[in-house]
C-alpha cells in the first residue's frame, strides 16, 4: 500500500482525539507555493555551506570536528552528539518546500556516518550510540542517554517525513536501550527516573533524559501502536514531574542519587515537555496535556524572552525549545511562538555571523575567548530551516 501524503499525517495529527491514533507515516512532500523557501531556506543554506566548508574532515570517514578554531585538546572527530545535531540539521533542510531535495545527499552521508557511533553493546548489554566513534577512527566511549534520544527523536522525524523503516527500527533500539537505564534501587531518593549516563563517574537523574524518552516512546506509540511505548512514556513524564518541575511549570535540571536538586532552568528543558503534552494529549484524547503543555510553553517564553535570558542560552538548548513550540503552535493555531523564534533567529544572524566566513561566533566561557562549536552552527541551520517550513508541517517535529 503506498504510504500517504505529509499533509494527511498532519491533518490525522489534529484530529487524533476524535478518530484515534495514527497508524502510517508521511512522505516529505510538500504543495507550499514558497517555492525556495525565501530568505530563511537561503540562510540556512549559507549555514549549511559553512558548516561543511569548516567542519568536514577530508578523509572519506564523513565524520566532522568539533569546532572551529581547534583546541589543543580536540579530538580529531567531533563527539556524538554535535554530530547527531548536524544530521538533525540535514534532515530538516529536506523539509524546506520547493529545495529541500538538494540535501538528500547530505542526509544520507551522514547517516552513513553515523553510525560510526554505534556500539554493539553499553554497561546494561544493549547496544546504542557510544559518545565518541569506534575503531578505526576513535575507541568509542560511554553512553549517554540523551545523545542516543537526540537520535531517536531524530529517526522518528525522518519515519514521519519519508516512511523509512530502518529510521523506526532504530528508534526502537533506542528506547529500549532508554528503558534499560532507569533507576531500579527503591533505595535511591526519588526512586525511578533514567539515568544521564552510563558513565561511572555519574549518577545524576535529568529531565533530558526522561523526557525526551517521554517524547520518543510516544511518537513510537503513534506508529506501531504498541502499548509498551505509551506506558514507558507515561512513567517518564510523571517521574520527572514530581520530582523535577517547578510550582510555576517550569523544570529544573537534575538530581542526584540524595535527592539534591540542580536548579538551573535550560530552555531545552522547557521545550521537550511542551512536546510531550502534546502528544500526550493527541495520542489519549485527555485534554488536561494540552492546557499543561500551554502553561509551560508561556512560563518558558516569559521566563526567557520577556525575562531576557534567551540569548544567553546557548543555540543548541534554543532550536530544541522553539521546535517543541511550533508543534504545539501546530495544534492550537497562532504565531506567537514563531514570532519569538523568527525574532531570536534574526538576532544571531545579526549579531553572531561572521558574514566572511558564514559561521556563527559565540562566546567561549572557558577561555574567555570566542568559538563556533559544532554544536552552535548545527543548531542555527535547524533554526534557519524549520523556519522555512511550510507551517502546515510542524506536527512533524520531534
Amino acid at each position: 500500500m503506498r504510504a500517504p501524503t505529509r499533509r494527511s499525517v498532519l491533518t490525522g495529527l489534529s484530529a487524533t482525539a476524535a478518530t484515534g491514533l495514527l497508524t502510517a507515516p508521511a512522505h516529505a512532500t510538500s504543495s507550499s507555493s514558497a517555492a525556495g523557501g525565501g530568505p530563511w531556506a537561503r540562510r540556512a543554506a549559507e549555514t549549511w555551506r559553512a558548516l561543511l566548508d569548516h567542519f568536514a574532515v577530508d578523509d572519506g570517514s564523513g565524520l566532522l570536528r568539533e569546532q572551529v578554531p581547534a583546541a589543543e585538546d580536540d579530538p580529531e572527530y567531533s563527539y556524538e552528539w554535535p554530530f547527531s545535531q548536524a544530521h538533525v540539521a540535514a534532515l530538516d533542510l529536506t523539509g524546506i518546500p520547493g529545495t529541500g531535495r538538494k540535501y538528500r545527499d547530505d542526509l544520507r552521508a551522514l547517516a552513513a556516518a553515523q553510525q560510526h557511533y554505534w556500539s554493539p553493546a553499553g554497561s546494561t548489554g544493549l547496544p546504542g550510540f557510544a559518545s565518541a566513534p569506534l575503531p578505526p577512527y576513535a575507541s568509542g566511549g560511554d553512553f549517554f542517554y540523551d545523545d542516543n534520544l537526540w537520535v531517536g527523536l531524530l529517526d522518528v522525524q525522518q519515519y514521519a517525513m519519508t516512511g523509512d523503516r530502518t529510521a523506526l527500527r532504530e528508534a526502537q533500539a533506542i528506547s529500549d536501550l532508554v528503558d534499560s537505564g532507569w533507576d531500579t534501587d527503591a533505595s535511591h531518593a526519588a526512586p525511578g527516573g533514567v539515568f544521564w549516563t552510563q558513565a561511572p563517574w555519574s549518577s545524576d537523574r535529568n529531565t533530558v533524559s526522561n523526557m525526551p524518552a517521554a517524547e520518543l516512546d510516544l511518537r513510537l506509540f503513534q506508529f506501531t501502536r504498541e502499548r509498551r511505548y505509551l506506558e514507558r512514556a507515561r512513567k517518564y513524564h510523571a517521574w520527572t514531574n514530581r520530582y523535577l518541575q517547578r510550582e510555576d511549570g517550569l523544570y529544573h535540571d537534575h538530581l542526584d542519587l540524595e535527592g539534591v536538586v540542580e536548579t538551573t532552568v535550560w530552555s531545552y528543558n522547557q521545550g521537550v515537555p511542551v512536546g510531550v503534552n502534546v502528544l500526550l494529549h493527541l495520542l489519549t484524547r485527555e485534554r488536561e496535556h494540552l492546557t499543561e503543555a500551554r502553561r509551560i510553553a508561556d512560563a518558558s517564553l516569559a521566563w526567557f524572552v520577556d525575562g531576557g535570558r534567551l540569548d544567553s542560552h546557548p543555540p543548541f538548548f534554543n532550536s530544541i525549545w522553539f521546535k517543541n513550540l511550533l508543534l504545539l503552535e501546530s495544534v492550537t493555531g497562532g504565531h506567537r511562538y514563531r514570532d519569538a523564534m523568527a525574532a531570536y533567529a534574526e538576532r544571531m544572524w545579526t549579531t553572531r555571523r561572521d558574514a566572511a566566513t558564514g559561521l556563527f561566533v559565540f562566546p567561549d566561557g572557558e577561555t574567555g575567548g570566542a568559538t563556533t562549536m559544532l554544536l552552535q552552527q548545527a543548531a542555527m541551520v535547524q533554526v534557519f530551516a524549520v523556519l522555512a517550513w511550510n507551517r502546515k508541517d510542524h506536527g512533524l517535529l520531534y
